[in-house]
């Protein structure tokens, strides 16, 4: 796919970029992950769809691929800045259970959702288990870029070249969103050790040269990507949240430990925002829909993927159960579609070699090649790479295992399992519906002998009581889906 060079978008440079691994043939990617405190909300889970998007798209580019994201599990305070409690100490006290705890079992979540939505298994280290690289770490900036406080050990922002280039926030008066610490040089200086109060004891928390107590939030992500993937390595993604305090944080201790006016990754990019009518989806309201929310409702994760990939991932995503509806049925036409190509191929039992996808020169699937590489490789435009796996889906009069091997191709990168997938595994039951399916195709039994009969009171009658009982009956649907629970 050379003569498809990937060009990826750059928060750092605000523009385009072509991609050039620092290590030829290698792509070294890390991801901001989650807080394990509480479940993650839908909006959280479309970075991980994102970052999972780029890095189906970077093996799809032929690179070997290592994927960090990494588990917050000490550390990150109920504010992204420096204010608040922690995250972790104050679930545990609410629920009654020790922070290790509270910590596996939301990270056991987490990973059962990412393989809900086909993400792919990148490595998922703890925070928690490299605290005293933390530690190191501090003691080797502490000199040039730190200072001491009664409540930890700070960063000074002023020591390192264009801090805040990342966000373009920086004012005179500093980042608004930090609240104010007695004693800080300046506003944006951030906590790269937190001392325990006096008085206090924490469920999380270490020796340090600086007093015992707990790593500041922000110098995780430095250390880990550090250890896992090399200073410099090719990418870092995250939520757009994180471009205004996290990452540029993240950016300013690694140019301190590393003695450089280096970012430590060469590419920045980061998703948008999914927003509700409400506005931006946040767990600091209390009210937000997680991933088993939507299959409760009768949605399959996979309709929430694809509806993620409908839009572009720097764009708002404003999520509707209108919305999601629509995808599912998006992605029940692909299925359908993918079905009745498998039962092709079975049925043409060919036996031909075919060479790589990338070298198919068929005049009809030659196009649909090249829309999709080029799209794919425009900063991951998904949305018109869809129309170009549909496209491949439509094609007529061509040879099925050709056709096969170009749509499992395109799949592949958008992870929609659409081979794997049947009509009955995208119909879930909803949590709260009172009828079974066999009570439903019974009454759907009766119904069509009803109207074979031209009884149509009768078949009348027989769809008002499963509409009662939540079934909606969709005569003539195009996609041959004689019923769904709603």
């Amino acid at each position: 796919m050379t003569d498809h060079p990937l060009k990826l978008f750059n928060s750092l440079t605000r523009q385009l970029e072509t991609f050039q691994p620092i290590h030829p043939g290698e792509a070294r990617v890390y991801t901001c992950g989650p807080t394990v405190y509480n479940y993650q909300h839908i909006g959280n889970m479309r970075a991980y769809v994102f970052a999972d998007t780029l890095g189906r798209t970077l093996s799809y580019k032929g690179y070997k691929l290592t994927h960090v994201i990494n588990i917050t599990d000490v550390g990150h305070l109920t504010s992204d800045a420096d204010a608040g409690d922690d995250k972790m100490e104050k679930a545990a006290a609410a629920q009654g259970k020790s922070a290790w705890d509270i910590a596996r079992y939301y990270q056991e979540v987490f990973e059962a959702d990412l393989d809900r939505l086909n993400v792919r298994k990148p490595a998922h280290p703890r925070a928690t288990d490299y605290v005293e690289s933390m530690i190191e770490w501090g003691k080797q900036m502490e000199e040039k870029h730190c200072y001491l406080l009664d409540s930890g050990l700070y960063f000074d922002v002023s020591t390192v070249p264009y801090y805040g280039r990342l966000a373009r926030a920086v004012t005179d008066d500093g980042e608004g969103r930090i609240d104010t610490v007695e004693g800080k040089r300046n506003a944006a200086d951030f906590a790269i050790w937190r001392k325990t109060p006096p008085g206090e004891t924490r469920q999380m928390e270490w020796d340090s040269p600086w007093g015992r107590g707990a790593p500041g939030w922000h110098l995780e992500c430095s250390v880990m990507s550090a250890e896992l993937l090399g200073h410099p390595f090719d990418i870092h993604t995250g939520g757009i949240d994180h471009r205004e305090i996290h990452h540029p944080n993240e950016i300013a201790q690694n140019q301190a430990h590393n003695c450089s006016a280096d970012s430590a990754a060469s590419i920045w990019m980061h998703n948008n925002f999914l927003i509700d009518r409400r506005g931006k989806m946040s767990k600091s309201t209390g009210e937000f829909l997680v991933l088993q929310t939507l299959v409760d409702r009768g949605y399959h994760p996979l309709a929430y993927r694809l509806m993620c990939l409908q839009a572009h991932y720097r764009s708002e995503l404003e999520f509707t159960w209108e919305g999601l509806t629509a995808a599912l049925t998006r992605l029940k036409r692909m299925v359908m579609a993918a079905e009745r190509l498998t039962e092709q191929v079975k049925a043409a039992q060919s036996h031909q070699r075919l060479p790589p996808v990338s070298e198919f020169q068929h005049p009809k699937l030659r196009p649909l090649i090249d829309k999709f590489a080029d799209a794919m490789c425009d900063d991951l435009n998904t949305a018109i790479v869809l129309t170009a796996l549909e496209d491949a889906l439509a094609v007529k009069k061509i040879d099925a295992a050709m056709k096969h091997a170009v749509v499992a191709d395109m799949d592949a990168v958008l992870g929609l399992n659409l081979f794997e997938l049947s009509r009955a595994d995208l119909r879930i039951r909803p949590a709260n519906a009172e009828i079974s399916e066999a009570e439903i195709e019974a009454a759907l039994e009766r119904r069509k002998s009803a109207r074979a009969d031209k009884d149509f009171a009768a078949s009348d009658a027989i769809r008002d009581e499963l509409a009662a009982k939540g079934v909606e009956v969709m005569d003539g649907d195009p996609l041959g889906w004689e019923w769904k629970l709603i």
